[in-house]
């Protein structure tokens, strides 16, 4: 059973190197169009992540009280990952995703255990995430994004030809 868990360890690490893999990818490609962008760099890396716990959980034979608390602190990284991508670049499809990975975790813990409240975490991780997916993704898709007033995005006649003007 031991060179079992060696091949999990084997799996963690390659699981990671994709991660930094498509977290630069991400960082290079974060602007191409959503159809390109889901299945290319969203979608693998949102469930990388979540395959990094489920790997991890695997790996170290997560079945004591210890590994199940770890657990516990651990999947709140979902929602921090979620977060950034939808704070800092505005990208609801990481938050959908994420919000749908966290969703099926939650239904896949919910017999696991009878007191565990992994499954809480992950119902409400899902919900938070859905919320903030919803907040990003309904003004971005009606046009009120960056530039929601025409007046910023329109440079004046005369402001444009101020500097080549002779101001004597």
């Amino acid at each position: 059973m031991l060179w079992v868990r060696g091949r999990f360890w084997i799996g963690e690490v390659l699981l990671v190197l994709n991660l930094a893999n498509l977290v630069m990818l991400y960082f290079r490609h974060s602007t191409y169009p959503r159809l390109i962008h889901i299945p290319i760099v969203s979608a693998p890396l949102a469930w990388t992540y979540v395959a990094i716990l489920w790997d991890g959980a695997a790996a170290v034979n997560a079945r004591s009280l210890a590994a199940r608390i770890v657990a516990n602190v651990f999947i709140w990284g979902i929602l921090a990952l979620g977060a950034f991508y939808l704070l800092i670049f505005k990208d609801y499809t990481m938050g959908f995703e994420l919000a749908m990975l966290s969703l099926a975790l939650a239904f896949g813990q919910i017999t696991t255990h009878t007191i565990a409240v992994q499954w809480v975490f992950a119902f409400v991780i899902a919900g938070l995430l859905l919320v903030g997916t919803l907040a990003v993704a309904i003004p971005g898709l009606l046009g009120e994004g960056r530039n929601a007033r025409p007046s910023q995005s329109i440079v004046d006649e005369d402001r444009e030809r101020a500097p080549l003007l002779d101001d004597q």
